[in-house]
């Protein structure tokens, strides 16, 4: 499979999400100390403590300008990663995903080869409960051949725009089981999902990634899906197992206009 650099695919949506002048790690890197700075604060939300959501708004800095993390901005988290310092202060959900974020955004801009295959049971089945969630889903599967790398940002990225023709997916970020959960809880076109479809849905998603804890999200939207004339979007889920080379994707839809 041969794919374009992450940055060409999402040109369109970084356009959309970021007009300011793309800029890079002269930007990203002072954006992100700053973040850091404000987040280690007595008046911030975690007081003096760095907690996730305050990293998260952090780490986000790296991606709003061009949708990647270039080789330079890699370079600069690897130095935080194992920084004792800089590690001083962070709760241990903050610790992961800042180390969780550093492996899956690699600066690689070449897709690896992710075969995704439909599966043959329907998502009611598969989750075990059938409702608004099960109706909006769409779910596949596949693996990455031995050797030929490992399900990265790029890697999920193109993945999805590949198999799901979705005009603008978003950039992957990783997510905890808690997160999954309240994900999966949106209401569809204002109805509500079931108990039974939310825990058939993560024990189905977390069959791939239980013993790697590598759960990811993005979110999705197509203009004029299937020759409609109204836009439509939601989000997409991706569990990846422990040697980084199998892959769970369901994509839900939970809007339309």
């Amino acid at each position: 499979m041969s794919s374009p650099s992450l940055k060409a695919l999402l040109g369109g949506v970084v356009l959309m999400a970021a007009p300011a002048a793309l800029a890079g790690s002269t930007t990203s890197i002072p954006a992100f100390d700053a973040k850091i700075a404000a987040a280690r604060a007595s008046t911030s939300p975690g007081g003096t403590t760095v907690i996730r959501s305050e990293m998260a708004g952090a780490l986000g800095q790296f991606t709003y300008d061009d949708g990647t993390v270039d080789a330079a901005e890699r370079a600069y988290l690897g130095t935080k990663v194992s920084d004792t310092t800089f590690l001083t202060g962070l709760t241990g959900t903050a610790k992961k995903l800042l180390t969780d974020y550093y492996e899956l955004n690699d600066a690689a801009t070449t897709a690896a080869p992710l075969y995704l295959g439909w599966l043959q049971s329907t998502p009611a089945e598969l989750y075990g409960a059938s409702g608004s969630l099960a109706n909006s889903s769409e779910i596949v599967e596949g693996y990455i051949p031995n050797g030929q790398g490992v399900a990265n940002q790029v890697t999920l990225t193109y993945s999805a725009y590949e198999t799901f023709r979705v005009d603008n997916p978003g950039t992957f970020e990783p997510i905890t089981l808690r997160e999954l959960v309240d994900t999966l809880k949106t209401r569809y076109y204002g109805t509500a999902v079931t108990t039974d479809e939310v825990d058939g849905a993560v024990a189905f998603i977390t069959q791939i990634s239980r013993n790697s804890n590598r759960l990811y999200v993005s979110n999705w939207q197509c203009n004029g899906c299937g020759g409609g004339p109204g836009d439509m979007g939601g989000y997409i889920v991706a569990a990846v197992s422990t040697d980084r080379r199998f892959v769970r994707m369901v994509k839900v839809w939970t809007w339309t206009e």
